[in-house]
């Protein structure tokens, strides 16, 4: 991890996408910062959030639908997007047997990964059987 400066703008997104607590969006880290402090650009917020995702400050969690998220917990876990609400939750589960499979069978010298899941979140899911 490289060591940044720690400017006041990195600690309000920081704050910020803690405090949102829903693995927020880029756009939604920015709005919640300007209501407190509205002088903050949003090419500031967007680039600190692309630089902090590299650093492993922040951890960035991309969809298939093109929208990027932010994740303030950095330990190794995992995601399950929803298709129709688009909200990102964790999911704990210990899925180091597949990676030691695909490393071993495969050949590949993996470094890491990160397992998302799609489908219909548990709140979406009965909104459609009803």
């Amino acid at each position: 991890m490289s060591h940044r400066r720690n400017t006041v703008q990195r600690q309000l997104i920081i704050d910020a996408v803690k405090e949102l607590d829903i693995h927020a969006t880029a756009e939604q880290v920015y709005e919640h910062i300007t209501q407190k402090h509205p002088s903050i650009g949003r090419a500031t917020v967007y680039r600190n959030l692309g630089q902090m995702s590299e650093s492993g400050e922040l951890m960035k969690i991309c969809s298939c639908q093109g929208s990027t998220h932010y994740d303030h917990r950095c330990h190794v876990h995992h995601h399950f997007i929803c298709d129709k609400c688009k909200r990102v939750f964790d999911v704990e589960t210990d899925f180091s047997d597949v990676f030691d499979r695909t490393k071993d069978a495969e050949g590949f010298d993996v470094s890491g990964y990160h397992i998302s899941f799609h489908g219909l979140c548990w709140k979406c899911k009965n909104m459609n059987e009803t």
